[in-house]
């Protein structure tokens, strides 16, 4: 990240803003990460009792989520012009806002709300990471800044897990619209909470800054003209479609594969996720104090491909101990990169343009996420096995991570 720049002196009579603490930031920041996640894994985490009111198998979950992510996808490229125009925390409230109504629309019930639902959660859900990369990268210090990223982005797994136990726990108690209609509340409640960190968050906003379908580009553009951001967008593509592989088809991989029930089968989920909040915080530790984050990010690839080789192999008479570690060893990695990833881009992009940058990588990183789920399905009905899956999930993330280094190495910037 570059360091801050000072500004053209201030007019006389200007009243000067105390902008607030890294720390009120960062929890912030994270808070409505972890409201848009909830909202974005709603759906999802009460599968069964949405799609028997929709009269759709609970398997089309599937389609749910990559309309999800398409969604986000599109948000992605707006965000860089919209956080210049009306400022970083003032597109979260939107994004959340969104979120709720998201939420609202879903609650007819029918598959064509569900699937306008699923795009407008996406909607919401793609601006919220580019927006805080904006005000974290302006608040946070060079040496910490892959660990600020990597707890901000805890937000996601912490998000996911808190779908997995409240939502269908209120589904239970008072049904499952009820238990939407919950969340599109606990969204909107957090955008009325941050508002007053607005002025001091948003001090740098540019209402004249242009809207045009050039400047709603602008981030994919700043991506593709810089080679280094051009490389982590694309090792995101390859990260991004594992980390949804593995939250989407392990619960179903261990019942129809290895025989477990749903309660078994959904611990090795939360180990997984649990395991990616751990990772994400470790992960920012080591490339702030150990190991630079391209160098990082390699050594996760690599570890993802160890992961997927274990998951290739289970067989029914495995140690639960065994399976659960090798999920929490995919979840460690898999879900656990995007912090360090993340941190990367807003210090490799240029000074006030991290949200830019950050939107126009976060386009391939959910264009990754709308691809491969369907991907990995095809080929699991094509084989017949999730094995095969896993197996060629894990080829892939070595191959991305051993083309990522040959190409820093050859474009001459050795990861500072």
């Amino acid at each position: 990240m570059q360091s801050a720049r000072p500004g053209p002196p201030e007019p006389a009579g200007t009243t000067r803003l105390t902008l607030p603490g890294p720390a009120i930031t960062l929890a912030a920041t994270t808070a409505i990460q972890v409201m848009s996640a909830l909202a974005a894994l709603s759906v999802p985490s009460i599968a069964p009792a949405v799609a028997a009111a929709a009269g759709r198998p609970a398997s089309m979950v599937g389609t749910y989520i990559s309309l999800v992510y398409l969604g986000s996808a599109a948000a992605a490229l707006i965000s860089g012009s919209l956080v210049s125009s009306i400022g970083a925390l003032r597109v979260s409230q939107l994004s959340l806002v969104l979120s709720a109504l998201g939420m609202v629309l879903g609650l007819e019930g029918t598959a064509p709300a569900l699937a306008a639902s699923a795009v407008l959660l996406g909607l919401g859900y793609g601006p919220i990471t580019p927006a805080s990369s904006h005000m974290l990268a302006r608040s946070t210090r060079p040496d910490r800044i892959a660990l600020t990223f990597s707890i901000k982005q805890t937000g996601v797994p912490a998000g996911v897990a808190l779908a997995g136990i409240l939502v269908p726990a209120l589904t239970v108690w008072l049904g499952w619209k009820a238990a939407l209609g919950a969340v599109a509340g606990l969204c909107l409640a957090c955008a009325v909470a941050v508002q007053p960190l607005r002025a001091a968050l948003d001090h740098d906003r540019d209402p004249a800054a242009r809207s045009g379908s050039g400047a709603l580009l602008s981030g994919l553009r700043l991506v593709v003209a810089s080679r280094p951001l051009r490389s982590m967008a694309a090792l995101s593509f390859i990260y991004s479609g594992l980390q949804n592989c593995t939250s989407s088809f392990i619960v179903a991989y261990l019942v129809e594969g290895l025989g477990y029930g749903w309660i078994a089968a959904g611990a090795a989920l939360t180990a997984a996720n649990l395991a990616g909040v751990a990772g994400r915080i470790a992960w920012g530790v080591v490339a702030d104090r150990w190991l630079p984050a391209r160098r990082t990010l390699q050594v996760l690839g690599v570890l993802m491909a160890i992961g997927c080789a274990l998951a290739a192999a289970f067989e029914p008479g495995w140690p639960a101990l065994a399976v659960y570690g090798s999920c929490a060893l995919l979840g460690a990695t898999a879900i656990g990169w995007n912090g360090v990833f993340l941190s990367e881009v807003a210090r490799r992009a240029p000074s006030g343009q991290a949200g830019a940058a950050t939107g126009g990588s976060l386009f391939l990183t959910f264009v990754g996420s709308v691809v491969w789920p369907p991907a990995f399905g095809l080929l699991q009905r094509a084989s017949g096995s999730y094995g095969v899956c896993f197996a060629a999930a894990g080829a892939l993330c070595a191959a991305a991570a051993l083309l990522a280094g040959v190409g820093w190495r050859a474009g001459g910037a050795a990861a500072p």
